[in-house]
């Protein structure tokens, strides 16, 4: 007699919202997590005193609005701003402002203003093809599997509907670089830096880099499912964990936090359960886990729990990353230049050209610190002035070309690199050094450690060709089994991949149901 049907290791938000769907379905389900909040990177922090920031995720605008409606979030307590435009600071303080399909400011000209309604027009297009393998199972190729075929057919109609000319430009752009393909639509600098930003944040890229192009497309076809716009979290990011976590109540599943779990439980041959730091076993029919893949083989399964080659694919499986994020206190709100203060609540980014851009890559390659960044500006206390003091704000950014450990060490490295990432703000924000109260920079190797993300990867493993679809995370556990008997797999390692969708989640749990593996 099994504890429960199935134990979730991690309640981050596929983990909380994989233990909903199968709760719904009636099953007895215990979700565990280290952390002592729910919603894993989708958590908010008190940095500073009064000060309380989205400390991983930033900005929700890939998650599916199905899964909104199932499990009714809103009466959960979720709660949205308004949609935000992107605005790509410029030195000179002529802005461009994205907005939609349109684009203005900067200088950018008719010819450009064309050519990116043409370009979202066609990036919406196959948004909405790759949407029928993003909500489904990823089918396996050469297995005579019914599921796996209709998956196929509905790709193919969709490949036939979108004509010659898109198929033919989808077939020749997915394998190649973001910056290629920048060059090949668009004259304007920083329109075309501000796209190659989306394709590089969270990974260990350069705009010159293979797969970029994949990795933009599963940005934009997570924007294609949210159908929200980027958006903010009202009461910060862990308002979202929050309200995930009570819909999965409701539904019926078992939350449990501060519950580190140390093992996956083995006994012959298939998963019975798991250790928690305690000491404590939990024994259930089936184990799913949230974590990305290789905590979940190689820390809590162990090597000598599998065959020779899995342990090989799960030690090649690539798990880097670049991005960290810099959080500042300030005792009032920063004055950009060329910027009202009703602009100030939009999504800023910063970047340079994308050849500056393939340069700040570099030293990252060889564990140095680099003189230039991207950045993803949130001033979230304008609209949700609750989470600063009275009269005070929080800046947070998304900053990217970061290494997971530089040569010097983050000892020394961490105040070198603050002092240069306010430098660089100096230039868009004169004055905004005089207003930090407190500052805080949270690198790669503190992802790893405050969120159990190998390599500080916010897509627990890289997007590309050969870590996506039908291929991630590996051969032998790509369609959320894995080759362990009992044990499954839910989290953004698992396909579709990374970024708050919540589709790894469901699609587990949909896959668990319909195999009656409980």
């Amino acid at each position: 007699m099994t504890d429960y049907d199935a134990i979730i290791i991690g309640a981050g938000h596929n983990g909380l919202i994989c233990a909903s769907y199968l709760a719904k379905a009636g099953k007895n389900v215990l979700v565990l997590d280290a952390r002592n909040e729910p919603g894993g990177c989708a958590s908010t922090r008190e940095f500073a005193p009064g000060h309380h920031v989205s400390d991983c995720a930033q900005w929700l605008s890939q998650f599916d609005q199905s899964i909104v409606k199932d499990l009714d979030l809103k009466a959960a307590g979720l709660k949205l701003g308004t949609p935000k435009t992107t605005i790509s600071l410029q030195s000179d303080g002529d802005h461009l402002v994205l907005d939609g399909d349109t684009i203005s400011g900067a200088g950018v000209d008719s010819a450009d203003q064309a050519a990116y309604r043409d370009f979202k027009k066609m990036v919406r297009s196959f948004a909405k093809l790759m949407t029928t393998l993003y909500r489904s199972r990823p089918p396996k190729l050469v297995e005579q599997n019914w599921t796996d075929r209709l998956t196929l057919m509905k790709l193919g109609l969709g490949l036939k509907l979108l004509g010659r000319e898109r198929l033919r430009d989808l077939m020749r752009i997915v394998m190649i670089n973001i910056y290629d393909v920048m060059n090949e639509h668009f004259s304007h600098a920083a329109l075309k830096s501000a796209i190659a930003l989306d394709a590089v944040t969270g990974t260990n890229m350069g705009p010159r880099s293979p797969n970029t192009v994949y990795s933009y497309l599963h940005r934009a076809t997570g924007e294609h499912l949210g159908q929200s716009g980027t958006t903010q979290v009202l009461g910060g990011m862990g308002a979202f964990g929050r309200s995930l976590a009570t819909a999965a109540e409701k539904c019926g599943a078992n939350i449990q936090l501060d519950s580190a779990v140390t093992a996956i439980v083995k006994t012959e041959d298939r998963v019975t359960g798991v250790t928690l730091d305690s000491g404590e076993q939990i024994s259930a029919k089936l184990v799913i886990s949230s974590a990305d893949p290789a905590t979940t083989f190689r820390r809590l399964l162990g090597y000598h729990q599998m065959e020779a080659g899995m342990a090989k694919r799960v030690e090649c499986y690539r798990s880097r990353s670049g991005t960290a994020k810099l959080h500042l206190a300030l005792s009032g709100l920063p004055s950009f230049t060329g910027l009202s203060e009703g602009q100030l609540t939009e999504r800023l980014v910063i970047t340079p050209p994308m050849d500056g851009m393939e340069t700040a890559l570099n030293p990252m390659k060889y564990r140095e610190l680099s003189d230039l960044h991207t950045f993803d500006i949130s001033i979230p206390t304008l609209e949700d002035p609750g989470l600063a003091p009275q009269g005070q704000h929080s800046l947070t950014a998304i900053v990217h070309y970061v290494p997971y450990e530089p040569d010097i060490g983050w000892e020394a490295g961490k105040p070198q690199l603050l002092s240069q990432l306010i430098s660089e703000l100096e230039g868009y924000a004169p004055g905004i050094g005089a207003l930090i109260t407190a500052s805080e920079l949270v690198v790669p190797s503190d992802f790893e450690a405050s969120h159990g993300m190998t390599g500080g990867n916010w897509h627990h493993g890289e997007l590309s060709i050969d870590q996506a679809l039908m291929m991630r995370p590996f051969p032998g556990s790509t369609q959320y089994a894995t080759a362990v008997e009992g044990l499954y797999l839910c989290g953004a390692g698992a396909h579709p991949g990374g970024g708050l969708q919540g589709l790894p989640g469901r699609n587990a749990a949909r896959e668990i149901l319909k195999r009656g593996a409980l």
